[in-house]
């Protein structure tokens, strides 16, 4: 497929690295008593870490092979996306499961409207969105798109879910009032994960199977560039902003910084192995990124662009949150069955935690613990 856009692929230099090694050994003041909750996929359980006393305080068994847990907004609940077909619905604190919802053979990825009143959820094989009521826990419709799906995003306005489907090199819109497609458009090859800007004007998107990011313009349906990154992207992350894209290297040891509105390259920049996963401290402006292939979370300056430290906190680390006063960030190591704790400015390794086989997901909700 022809390419709209050339980038300007600029040279990268590598600052020293801060190692930070863990331990609590000046015995550092605890956070305020925010919980973590982790789903760990192998045992099938839903964890909650009381981040002021560093133990486990609650376990709940929730559907097969779970892979995504969500705050539903506005309310006490989580939503717990297993692969084997079902949502499970538990309150907090004290994880008590309220109800199960059977979606089908398979589900993937979870959205919510703005005001928590509606959830969103592929049946990725059927291709298929399901659409919910998320006051009574009941589907209100299915809308099949003709093709296995890959992900899900919904536009910052609510009004506009867009799915991937890695087979047909397609991305879909859908209206979430009227429920019903909008349209699709072909992207790059293998397209999977994606971001929506704030505005909601665009959808950046992951071609997986080669060395781009495709941005359509959602408004119209209409694809703007397929972006030459030089690398084979994966995961990405916004910054708070919604001016730059940071993309991850699938299977490597780099990232690109996109600029969003020029729709080309700013920069490239060296990660730790396999960097899976990307999270924004907004104040100081600063990204987190977690590399499963060697236990490393390393934060960047964003702005500056200067590497502040890399820290070494286990083996595979999948998934991260923030605790909402930023002053200390968790990290669910899957190889490790581990969450690890760490404060922020610097970044240093607390302590670690024993949480359950194979955790996948954490979130941290903005509540307090009484």
């Amino acid at each position: 497929m022809a390419l709209g856009c050339f980038p300007r692929l600029l040279a990268a230099a590598l600052v020293s690295l801060a190692v930070f090694g863990g331990g609590c050994r000046r015995g550092p003041v605890p956070p305020k008593a925010y919980a973590a909750f982790v789903v760990n996929s192998q045992s099938s359980t839903l964890v909650e870490v009381n981040l002021a006393k560093f133990r486990v305080q609650a376990t709940a068994a929730v559907a097969a092979r779970p892979e995504r847990v969500l705050v539903r907004p506005e309310q006490k609940e989580l939503w717990v996306v297993s692969t084997s077909g079902e949502v499970s619905v538990v309150q907090f604190s004290g994880l008590r499961v309220l109800r199960q919802m059977r979606l089908g053979e398979g589900a993937r990825d979870l959205a919510f409207s703005p005001k928590g009143d509606r959830a969103y959820v592929l049946e990725p094989e059927k291709g298929q969105v399901v659409f919910i009521n998320a006051e009574n826990y009941r589907e209100t419709a299915r809308v099949t798109l003709g093709a296995p799906l890959t992900d899900l995003a919904l536009t910052p306005d609510g009004a506009t879910l867009v799915a991937s489907s890695r087979t047909s090199d397609r991305v879909f819109f859908l209206s979430t009032g009227e429920r019903k497609v909008l349209g699709s458009v072909e992207v790059g090859k293998a397209p999977g994960p994606m971001v929506i800007l704030p505005d909601s004007s665009k959808v950046f998107v992951s071609d997986t199977d080669e060395a781009a990011v495709s941005a359509v313009d959602i408004g119209t349906r209409r694809l703007l560039c397929n972006i030459e990154t030089g690398i084979r992207p994966g995961a990405m992350a916004l910054k708070p902003d919604g001016g730059e894209l940071f993309v991850f290297e699938a299977e490597g040891t780099s990232l690109v910084i996109l600029d969003t509105y020029q729709d080309d390259v700013e920069q490239n920049f060296p990660t730790g192995h396999r960097p899976v996963a990307g999270l924004f401290q907004p104040d100081p402006l600063i990204l987190y990124i977690a590399s499963a292939g060697d236990g490393s979370v390393m934060a960047l300056d964003a702005q500056n662009r200067i590497l502040l430290s890399a820290v070494h906190l286990g083996i595979e680390p999948r998934a991260m949150a923030l605790t909402p006063d930023e002053r200390f960030l968790v990290v669910a190591d899957s190889s490790a069955s581990t969450l690890a704790v760490l404060k922020t400015n610097p970044a240093t390794l607390l302590t670690t935690l024993p949480v359950g086989d194979r955790p996948v997901d954490v979130v941290v909700p903005g509540w307090v613990l009484p």
